[in-house]
This record gives structure tokens, C-alpha cells and sequence, in this order.
């Protein structure tokens, strides 16, 4: 079904630079990159899907049956998301918030190119249909002239916006606390908005900036027409590699410092930290639960818990879980079975979405959803979206959004203080 013809690059950096550029003239466009990390679960280093063939897009209550067709007819790569708000047609919940950004609720494509990057390996994916096109290709996109970025349209002119004020924030927490000691929910994952009215960015050049200051596991670059995601999320929600799956939640954030020391020290108190560790081994929990809906009995395993990474801008508490499924399991079912990551909802979930859904004040749409492939053997890899900017060209309306967990012992203050901590990457991007 596709051509594959591989070259080898000398400069990486510059040929992946090359390859943006020349990905601008395409409606469709997925664009994920490992920044160089590199673990066990590893596949590639970056990945270009562009060009759609055939799409789903859709709001409908049986999205993810749709899908689930989708995939299984489809025998080949497919690239896209799932908002957030895709949980509507895995439990019977709503989405009642105001919604700006108008991305559809799930959309995937069958592209008929791709282009894959591993060490100094390019290989080049493409349809029967296109496949004469991967010679001139190669040659037009190494003949791309990369243009130092100019200041975009409106740099320092971007008025960023809290949907909520700090005082607002406050007696929401509050709110949550009072469900948290009445027993309503042990732990909850609150969001807030930021945003900018009458905004014109140049999405890529923001994606390249944001992602130069974040070098992110989990970088991805999306295009759908003129709705545009840039981000640099540090975290995998659920990859499936043959017969295993695996999960890596987040769960504790702290700051980052230039002093080795004191960058040394926080990086300790944060592996130490009572709470934090609470939060992610609540987190645990919920995602062991959800991986042994559909995993062989006995086989889900705590790889890791609670360990700390560090990345550019902040440390984070890590955990790994994995499990085996059976032969010829469903791998949209997989996902059916965990979504949304429990990361980003909170424990009991159904609980925890029905509550955040009523104290929160936007629609997350594709905020805290999540971004990947399906390869034609039924594998998948998807990240989580955070840390991330949303354009909607036609509105003109620029999003970014952020949340932290609230537990028993969540202190209002250090809890927005930790979502001003998160939000500092997106809003030095777009205040320039």
C-alpha cells in the first residue's frame, strides 16, 4: 500500500527545520517529535504525516465507534486526536462550557505521505498513488531556504486574558476541597484558560519557538485547515506496542534553577514531597484500574513510581505503568477503556469530569485530550495535550490553558502558583 525509500541526512536539526517549512503548504499536517529523548518505548525520532487522503471528523456520540471502524478499515497509518470532550461518548457526560476554539470533537486521517526520522535515517512512506513524488521531494525539501523567523503580526500587541481572576480561582478550589471532605472525590485536576481576542499568529513560527524553549518528549505540531495546535507536552497517555500497552502519568511539578545546586535540591524536594507523591500515586491507581479492563489478568505492572525527570523549563514526577492485552484486542477499545487519562480528570473519574465540568469555565476541547497515530498493525502511541497553544485563524482566537491536581491538602495559593509555573512557556512564546 505505501512506497518506502529512505535517504540518510547529515544535519538532522536542518533537514527537520527543511521539512516544516516546506509541510506549510498542507491542510493536513501532524507533526511529532521526541526532541531527542530517548526511552524504552521509544519508536522513531519525529514524524511527519500530511496530505489526508480520507478523514473522519466528528461530534457524534459514537465517535470513537467510528473510529473504531475507521481503523479496522482502513489497514494503514492514521494521524489525528481526541479532544478531551470525546469522554461524552465513553461515559454519559456533557460539554456545556463556552467554546471559542471549535475544534471537532475527534478527527484522524489517512495520509498519503509520511516522513520518518530515526538517527540520521529519513524514510519517506508514501501512497502507490504518490510515490513517484518521494525523489523530488527530498530534493525540494533539502533546497528549502530556512528563514530566520521575523516578529510575528501582533508581538508584544498580544493582550493575554485569564478566563478566571485569581480571587475567582480561589473559592473554586475551595469548592473542590469541600467535595474532596465530604467524599464526593479524593482528587481532581482543575483547569484554567488564558486566552486573546482579535490575535493573528504565525502558528509554526510559535510552534518552533515554544517548542525551542521546551525540547518536550512529546512535541506535536497540528494543522486541520485554519485550527492549529503547538505542543510541547511532556507526557504519553497510552502507547501500544504489540501485545503491551503503557501509560506514563505526570503527577508533580516544580521549578527549574540555573544554580546546579538549588536546581539539585528542588529536583530532591520534589521526589520527597508528600503531597505531590500523593497525587501521582492516586494516579496510578486509577490508570492500573483502567489498564486491566482490557489487559491479560495479572499482568498490569508498576515499572516505575514516582521518579523525577527533568526538562527545560520544570522537574516532573513520572510514573510508568504497563500491562499485555490479548491477541487481536481492539486498539480504539484500548483507549475506550482509559479515556481521558486519569492525569488530567482525577479520581474517582466519572465523579471528578461531572464536577470539574460544573467549576470550570471553558470548553478543553482539544486541551488535555490527546495527539498520535495508529500504525496498519494496530499499534498506537499518544500524547498528552498540555503545555500547549490553540489557534482558531478564522476566529482569531488564541488559547493556551493549564491546571494543577487538587487533593486534601491542596493549598489554594501554591496551586495557582504552581498553574503560573506551567503557563510561563506559552505566554513568553506569544508576548514575545
Amino acid at each position: 500500500m505505501r512506497r518506502k525509500v529512505s535517504f540518510k541526512v547529515a544535519d538532522v536539526p536542518g533537514f527537520k527545520d527543511r521539512l516544516l517549512n516546506w509541510s506549510r503548504q498542507f491542510q493536513e499536517t501532524v507533526w511529532l517529535d521526541g526532541n531527542a529523548h530517548v526511552d524504552a518505548y521509544s519508536s522513531f525520532d519525529a514524524i511527519l504525516a500530511i496530505d489526508a487522503l480520507t478523514v473522519l471528523q466528528t461530534d457524534a456520540e459514537n465517535s470513537l465507534e467510528n473510529l473504531k471502524e475507521y481503523q479496522r478499515e482502513s489497514h494503514d497509518w492514521l494521524f489525528g486526536y481526541l479532544t478531551y470532550d470525546a469522554k461524552n461518548a465513553v461515559e454519559q457526560l456533557h460539554s456545556n462550557n463556552p467554546d471559542r476554539l471549535g475544534f471537532p470533537e475527534l478527527c484522524f486521517f489517512q495520509p498519503k505521505k509520511i516522513i520518518r526520522i530515526t538517527g540520521t535515517e529519513v524514510d519517506f512512506l508514501y501512497l502507490h498513488m504518490v510515490a513517484d513524488e518521494i525523489e523530488s521531494d527530498f530534493r525540494v525539501i533539502n533546497g528549502q531556504q530556512y528563514k530566520k523567523p521575523q516578529k510575528q503580526k501582533g508581538a508584544n500587541g498580544i493582550r493575554i486574558r485569564m478566563r478566571i481572576f485569581k480571587n475567582e480561582y480561589h473559592k473554586r478550589v475551595h469548592q473542590l476541597l469541600a467535595h474532596i471532605h465530604r467524599g464526593d472525590l479524593y482528587e481532581a485536576n482543575f483547569c484554567q484558560e488564558f486566552y486573546a481576542d482579535n490575535t493573528e499568529i504565525d502558528a509554526l513560527q510559535v510552534y518552533r519557538k515554544l517548542n525551542a524553549i521546551s525540547k518536550a518528549p512529546f512535541a506535536c505540531y497540528l494543522r486541520l485547515g485554519q485550527r492549529y495546535l503547538m505542543c510541547a507536552s511532556p507526557e504519553r497517555y497510552l502507547k501500544k506496542q504489540g501485545k503491551k500497552v503503557i501509560s506514563q502519568p505526570i503527577k508533580g511539578t516544580t521549578k527549574r534553577s540555573a544554580d546546579p545546586n538549588k536546581d539539585h535540591l528542588l529536583k530532591i524536594a520534589l521526589a520527597n514531597d508528600e503531597k505531590e507523591r500523593a497525587e501521582n500515586i492516586m494516579i496510578v491507581d486509577l490508570v492500573r484500574n483502567d489498564l486491566s479492563k482490557g489487559a491479560i489478568k495479572g499482568s498490569v505492572q508498576v515499572e516505575e513510581l514516582c521518579e523525577v525527570y527533568s526538562f527545560e523549563q520544570v522537574h516532573q514526577m513520572i510514573s510508568t505503568v504497563s500491562a499485555q492485552v490479548p491477541k487481536g484486542k481492539n486498539p480504539v477499545e484500548l483507549l475506550q477503556e482509559s479515556f481521558p487519562m486519569g492525569s488530567m480528570t482525577g479520581a474517582p473519574k466519572v465523579s471528578a469530569m461531572k464536577i470539574i465540568e460544573r467549576l470550570e469555565s471553558f470548553k478543553r476541547g482539544l486541551y488535555s485530550g490527546a495527539v498520535g497515530y495508529f500504525t496498519p498493525e494496530g499499534d498506537f502511541d499518544f500524547n498528552v495535550v498540555i503545555r500547549s497553544i490553540l489557534y482558531n485563524e478564522a476566529e482569531k482566537y488564541v488559547s493556551f490553558s493549564v491546571g494543577s491536581a487538587i487533593t486534601a491538602k491542596a493549598l489554594p495559593e501554591k496551586e495557582y502558583e504552581e498553574c503560573l509555573l506551567k503557563a510561563k512557556a506559552m505566554r513568553e512564546v506569544l508576548e514575545d
